[in-house]
């Protein structure tokens, strides 16, 4: 039985159904059935063979607009929008400008790489994507005719060949197929939840009355495409079609541009302060070497190595292999797709998810919470009765099957209970009665029958004979429960002298009022469990929803969440607050009820002012705004096909657990990125501030080309183990956010420490090996730098792992045995037949142990700095 108490979810705003064969303008609210019919040029029996080709062919097939996934090779050139993809491009053309092909070329092939590896990956997720897309509805029943003269013919035809002015007949579990207005109906609720958000079925009817306000979606004689009929059926005339529908102008609107997210606005902030050193560096050292060293544009070479020497090159690459190994393996194990690739880093960095109730936090279906007598105590009596008369209208007015608050009733008794009765006659709920009535007939009670009534309180109580006071003070226990986020229905009883005629809803009066039965939302078996995960992991739940107040905070009391009546915030109120004052409310809210989707997506928007990394799970048009709004949108596969367009995320069912393991995946993978470039970036710093010096102190080129681009190219090749690496468990417990300040004084603290590690070598090589006529032999000083540096560097992939103690973990891992091997490089290619070709030439002894001595003051300066940076992080969480 359909429940009345939860008000609908208002939509974006009012939509008539446009007349779509005549000139004439719609009449003020929705037109009567005759009026749509001569607009129609149509009528009861349906359009004749003929005329429904001809409208076929004036307004085209009814599919939605084509939604055509982006090509390989856009793909591909879509991957070299990122801005350091373009530094790289740049660089890798100047260096071929100057003749440093080695190095253009390895620049370019890094490129290559990770255009391919970005594009492949989106374009297996759009694959994935088109394999789930389905047409809104498969067949519907159209009365068609032969020719005019003829009877109209009930035949099963495709969706995409209905047209405006046919007529249809829908039954219980039909999709709508396009936007209708009925002509008849019996007992006709509809489903409208991915359309407006409602959890609860919507009672429709035919009738030319006047509906309260101007939502079509209030109007109950019109049904949308993408809506279902729960129960009753109805025979209806079709108004608009294809691209023409209130769900195909949604859309229309899942393509358009959103904003960046959080990924792209760090990658973003991250590039420009990188491309401003890079832009900065060739001119200085050229300006200096011909200023102090009198040297001109052979300094060029060197110039460009020292800019690609800054240049976390591996980055593309890194972050690719990253998020798509991230999305391969939620893909296998989870059956998630992750369509956009930086949505997975997006995902480890939300601190806040916004959702729906229904479906997430709770089944689609509601449970018996409590039957309760006229004095508001608990009543089996009155269970029994709701029961019976569940039971005996299903069977006798010949339903297929009961609706959800029937069902619920009936799980919660022996089922040996309504049986015990005889019935008789029912007469069925409809939405202007808004009660149904069973007739039964107790055994061994002859010659009297018992009529048992269920319904909306306000319906049952209006028949019960009852003192005015009593009804009143029925009432408003019913509204308090309603307030607290129940359903109720109401349950009277009435004893009748046995008869043969007809039961009519006349008979509905004088009735004994037993009592009430509440009903709440049956809570998803895995969401309490998730909800606790979620929290460990610093991601904050709020609640947008569609329902009544109430019920959100009752779903939020069961499932522990605190949901107090000051962090409740409906729609009203949204709409008298500003962005800023939105910004600050939202923060501090939970429960977002009574929302439009202009709402949701206006509630998402403030969140990310506020500074917070919003993900959003949706399911239905209504969640279309918001998913586009929000850093990363996520969508169930059962969604409709167009939010699971619009989504960045498509989880393989709509459940909490899914999304834990999703936002898991993405800070491991948002782990390897930031501890890649805070070892990245510190260590190419120190570098080149130790080039610039050498440069202007020494005689010669600090060191050649050819050797800059060999320890890069080693050094690259080691950093490819952070996008295998794993990082400390304790990158799970806060989000990944990496911010271009926090970065930048990482890099600039860590990166003065390794400058001071390579000056410091500068002046072991210049006195302690050689005196000060050291500083000319620069085959020594190449070499003794070029080991020294390889080394360092592998000290710092070991210590500046992400998460805390990260350095102590049993097992090397790929990060520790890169390490080891780029220190055997070290090492080793001085003293090989390969280092003699890059310049380098074997070092004394001595020299390895004064570099012992300077790599241990080294070590504990990371350590100490480690140390401090880990408190202050500690400090500010």
């Amino acid at each position: 039985m359909a429940d009345t108490t939860t008000a609908s979810e208002p939509d974006a705003g009012p939509i008539a159904p446009e007349p779509v064969l005549s000139d004439a303008g719609p009449e003020p609210g929705v037109p009567t059935v005759l009026q749509t019919l001569r607009r129609l040029d149509s009528g009861p029996r349906g359009l004749t063979e003929t005329e429904a080709e001809e409208r076929q062919v004036r307004f085209g097939a009814n599919v939605l607009p084509d939604h055509r996934g982006a090509s390989w090779a856009r793909v591909l050139l879509r991957s070299l929008r990122d801005p350091f993809t373009a530094v790289l491009l740049c660089l890798g053309l100047v260096s071929a400008a100057v003749a440093s092909w080695g190095t253009a070329c390895v620049i370019l092939l890094l490129v290559a790489v990770s255009c391919v590896l970005r594009a492949s990956g989106e374009y297996r997720a759009d694959r994935s994507m088109a394999a789930l897309r389905d047409l809104v509805a498969a067949t519907a029943t159209v009365l068609r005719r032969t020719d005019e003269a003829a009877p109209p013919d009930a035949r099963e035809i495709p969706v995409d060949e209905l047209v405006p002015g046919d007529v249809i007949r829908l039954g219980p579990g039909d999709l709508v197929p396009a936007d209708l207005r009925l002509l008849r109906t019996q007992g006709l609720t509809v489903q409208q939840a991915v359309l407006t958000g409602e959890s609860t079925p919507v009672a429709k009817d035919a009738a030319d009355a006047v509906a309260d306000g101007d939502d079509d979606f209030d109007r109950p004689q019109l049904c949308f495409q993408g809506s279902s009929v729960a129960s009753g059926s109805a025979t209806a005339v079709i108004v608009t079609t294809g691209a023409r529908t209130r769900f195909a102008a949604v859309h229309g609107r899942a393509d358009d541009r959103r904003e960046a997210g959080a990924f792209d606005r760090t990658v973003h902030g991250i590039s420009w302060i990188l491309i401003r050193f890079m832009l900065l560096t060739p001119p200085l050292v050229l300006m200096a070497n011909a200023a102090l060293r009198d040297r001109g544009l052979e300094t060029l070479p060197f110039a460009v190595a020292v800019a690609v020497g800054l240049t976390p090159e591996m980055l593309p690459v890194i972050v690719t292999s990253c998020l798509a190994r991230g999305a391969s393996l939620l893909a296998r194990t989870h059956g998630v797709i992750v369509k956009r690739l930086p949505a997975l880093h997006d995902l480890g960095a939300v601190d806040v998810l916004c959702l729906d109730k229904t479906g997430t936090l709770t089944q689609d279906r509601p449970v018996l919470h409590r039957a309760l007598g006229p004095d508001g105590r608990d009543d089996p009596e009155v269970l029994r009765w709701a029961a019976v008369n569940a039971w005996w209208t299903l069977q006798l007015a010949d339903l297929p099957t009961p609706d959800a608050l029937d069902e619920a009733v009936l799980d919660a008794v022996d089922e040996d209970d309504p049986m015990a009765y005889d019935g008789l006659a029912a007469l069925p709920f409809d939405p202007l009665r808004r009660l149904a009535t069973a007739v039964v007939r107790t055994p061994g009670r002859l010659g009297t029958h018992t009529l048992v009534a269920k319904g909306a309180a306000e319906a049952v109580l209006e028949r019960c004979a009852l003192a005015q006071a009593d009804r009143e003070r029925l009432l408003a226990l019913a509204a308090e429960l309603a307030d607290d986020g129940l359903r109720v229905l109401a349950v009277a009883v009435a004893d009748a002298p046995a008869r043969t005629r007809d039961y009519t809803p006349a008979d509905e009066r004088g009735l004994s009022f037993r009592g009430f039965v509440t009903f709440k939302d049956a809570l998803a078996p895995t969401a309490a469990d998730a909800l606790k995960v979620l929290a460990d992991r610093g991601v904050t739940v709020k609640i947008l929803t569609g329902d009544h107040p109430g019920t959100a905070t009752r779903v939020c009391r069961d499932l522990g969440i605190a949901a107090p009546s000051i962090s409740v915030l409906t729609a009203d109120r949204v709409d008298r607050l500003d962005d800023t004052e939105l910004a600050a409310v939202a923060a501090r809210t939970t429960v977002f009820a009574r929302c439009a989707p202009e709402h949701k997506a206006r509630i998402a928007a403030a969140l990310r002012a506020g500074g917070h990394t919003v993900g959003y799970l949706g399911d239905g048009v209504n969640d279309l705004p918001a998913l586009r709004t929000a850093d990363v949108g996520i969508a169930p596969r059962e969604a409709v096909a167009v939010a699971r367009e619009s989504a960045d995320v498509v989880l393989a069912e709509k459940d909490l657990t899914a999304i834990g393991h999703s936002i898991a995946a993405g800070r491991y993978a948002g782990g390897n990125i930031t501890t890649y470039l805070r070892i990245t970036l510190s260590s190419n710093l120190g570098n080149v501030i130790a080039m610039l010096a050498a440069g202007l102190l020494l005689p010669f080129l600090p060191m050649l080309p050819a050797q800059v681009l060999a320890q890069n190219l080693c050094f690259d090749a080691a950093q490819l183990a952070f996008a295998y690496g794993r990082p400390h468990p304790s990158v799970l417990h806060r989000p990944t956010v990496l911010r271009p300040r926090d970065l930048l004084r990482f890099i600039t603290g860590f990166g003065i420490l390794n400058a001071c590690a390579d000056l410091a070598t500068f002046g072991v090589l210049a006195l302690a090996l050689h005196g000060p006529d050291g500083l000319d032999d620069a085959a020594v000083f190449h070499s003794g730098w070029f080991t020294e540096n390889l080394i360092t560097q592998a000290l710092v992939m070991t210590l500046l792992r992400s998460g805390r103690h990260a350095a102590e973990h049993r097992k090397p891992g790929p990060i520790g045995w890169a390490a080891a091997t780029l220190t055997a490089v070290g090492l080793l290619l001085p003293v090989s037949p390969l280092g003699s070709l890059l310049g380098l030439t074997p070092l004394p002894t001595l020299y390895y142990l004064l570099l012992a001595a300077v790599l241990v003051l080294y070590t504990a300066g990371l350590m100490a700095v480690r140390a401090r940076d880990e408190r202050r992080l500690t400090d500010h969480r």
